[in-house]
């Protein structure tokens, strides 16, 4: 039996495909392994394994993996002592989804963003997402961080501001708290997107949502070799028809969207 684990910041997707095409998944909270304590990611790997059986073979793909994860590959050892494991980076998990044994860019936007070319084996190059703060374009988190900071100048229409204000905490203390006081920053800017995406075709939030993507473009997918674009992420799915608008205006084509990389996981390490 194959078992494939996808852990982000939100959720873990975990699937196990046997050789009768049976197949088993489970979802568990996320993790981000360079920011959460490695025992604490242990202890719910652990129970989530108990549900699993008869793995000769492991795929894990998780945000922030920059090192090998001793204590995680501990408990997969004691719990599949045989099993073949590997340990990757979601940027490879995108990589795969969405790419297969092809070619390609992948483009990971959701809350967060971050893009490579993939040879159809491996990443050959990387330009590093960056994160919420210094970086994320075209992603959820950096369209609600470019909507607060117009918001905190008075830069955002009025009626625009009203309808804000009758869902989210909309003062000034309220914004600056929520960014800089939260727990999960990156989680509350883009929380903001779908807001500001039902507002679509107003004449402001459209050229919000042009910038965060002309940024994506200009900042990371046009430096690339000129190679179809596979996205990953319910945010990118959502802009589908503004990102194949602009890949044009920039000569790029998108092959592919899906919301999770987990079924591209499925079809690529398939039995």
């Amino acid at each position: 039996m194959i078992l494939i684990v996808e852990s982000g910041a939100t959720k873990t997707d975990w699937c196990a495909l046997a050789p009768d095409g049976t197949v088993v998944r489970l979802q568990t909270p996320g993790m981000n392994l360079s920011t959460i304590a490695e025992e604490a990611n242990a202890a719910v790997f652990a129970e989530a394994l108990t549900h699993f059986s008869d793995v000769d073979e492991v795929h894990f793909y998780a945000a922030g993996l920059l090192e090998f994860p001793a204590q995680l590959d501990k408990v997969f050892r004691e719990r599949f002592p045989k099993a073949d494991t590997e340990y990757a980076s979601d940027l490879l998990a995108a990589a795969r989804a969405a790419c297969g044994h092809s070619e390609g860019i992948a483009a990971i936007l959701g809350t967060g963003s971050n893009t490579c070319h993939y040879d159809g084996e491996r990443i050959v190059r990387n330009i590093h997402g960056g994160g919420f703060i210094i970086g994320d374009e075209g992603s959820a988190a950096a369209l609600g961080r470019l909507f607060l900071t117009d918001l905190v100048k008075d830069l955002v229409p009025e009626e625009l501001v009203e309808a804000f204000s009758a869902f989210h905490e909309a003062d000034y203390a309220s914004v600056v708290r929520n960014v800089y006081r939260s727990p999960a920053p990156s989680r509350y800017l883009g929380s903001l997107a779908p807001f500001i995406l039902e507002h679509q075709g107003e004449a402001y939030v459209d050229a919000l949502v042009e910038r965060n993507f002309r940024d994506l473009f200009e900042r990371a997918l046009t430096r690339y070799d000129r190679l179809p674009v596979g996205v990953v992420g319910g945010f990118g799915c959502a802009c589908r028809a503004e990102l194949e608008r602009l890949g044009a205006e920039y000569g790029l084509a998108f092959s592919r969207f899906i919301p999770s990389p987990m079924e591209g996981l499925i079809e690529y390490h398939g039995v």
